[in-house]
């Protein structure tokens, strides 16, 4: 059975490389499934055109969207032709990421896969506020594609948080752990645990003279370490495979990413909103923005969509 049966990827106009369609193909190609080629388009002027009848405006619209049609269809052609299951759907929608969203609510998409953009001087990635969002409010797992290629044998990272007690912790290093084992069953891939933990705490260090900050370090790498060969144990996973650190995640599994050459690092996303993620922050998103590789991005099992309607 296909790891995800239905699959839904944006295309983005206004790149000629279409690296998230040639990876959904691939993926397609290794598994099967259907998938949907995905585009929200969008011109102002024709909301404003107040001279023309609503019915023409409606007309000019839909002349937009085939037009982007067409466009779909001559890219996915030679795909199709070979047997691929690739269907278009093409939306007028001023807000790409709520596109995006009530489309995997509608269909029920397994996953979605999104590119990345290059910034041409950092040679760096750039996520758009429409990345964010999607990280954030998608239900679905979403797969972000860089420029990392998928070589067989290569290196998949689960991300996980083991010296956590907290439910949602515990339940999302599960979910992790069984999508980077799929992924890497599907290309034929070896799958690495890894955990970062929080060095000594400094005002604690000067605070309390009698505190043993190498005491307090080697107590916390010994307890994220049994956690971590816990789970590798319960999965099958290699010991070798465990790689724990002390640091922040956001530096520790981009260095751990590139040593291991990864071709994609699995993470879990609790996707806050609003206030509490301007004030605090999503740990996965400060990871995402220092990889070089694919990031399959999951949520927890009981996430619920913002914009889910009731």
């Amino acid at each position: 059975m296909s790891a995800y049966n239905n699959v839904l990827v944006v295309l983005d106009p206004n790149v000629e490389q279409q690296k998230a369609l040639n990876r959904a193909i691939e993926l397609i190609r290794l598994q099967g499934g259907k998938l949907t080629a995905f585009l929200s388009v969008y011109d102002f002027s024709y909301e404003m055109t107040t001279m023309l009848s609503g019915e023409e405006r409606e007309s000019m619209r839909q002349a937009v969207i085939k037009d982007r049609e067409m466009w779909i269809s001559e890219l996915t052609e030679r795909h199709r032709a070979i047997g691929l299951n690739i269907v278009i759907k093409v939306v007028w929608h001023s807000r790409p990421f709520e596109a995006i969203v009530h489309a995997v609510l509608e269909d029920n998409y397994d996953l979605v896969i999104k590119g990345t953009h290059d910034h041409d001087v950092l040679k760096s990635m750039i996520f758009t506020p429409t990345d964010w969002h999607v990280l954030r409010k998608c239900p679905c797992p979403v797969l972000l594609v860089k420029d990392h290629d998928w070589p067989k044998a290569g290196n998949i990272i689960a991300a996980v948080n083991a010296g956590s007690e907290q439910e949602h912790h515990l339940s999302l290093n599960q979910r992790v752990i069984a999508k980077a084992l799929q992924m890497a069953t599907m290309l034929s891939a070896q799958t690495h645990l890894v955990n970062a933990f929080p060095g000594t705490p400094v005002n604690i260090a000067i605070e309390i003279p009698e505190f043993n900050p190498q005491e307090y370090n080697s107590t916390m790498k010994h307890h994220h370490a049994d956690a971590v060969t816990a789970l590798a144990k319960q999965f099958d996973i290699n010991s070798q495979h465990c790689h724990v650190m002390e640091g922040m995640p956001e530096d520790v599994l981009p260095q751990i990413a590139t040593k291991l050459d990864a071709e994609m690092v699995v993470i879990g996303t609790i996707g806050r909103t609003g206030l509490s993620a301007a004030i605090i922050g999503n740990t996965a998103e400060h990871v995402i923005d220092r990889l070089d590789c694919d990031v399959l991005a999951i949520k927890p099992a009981n996430f619920v969509c913002p914009l889910q309607k009731d």
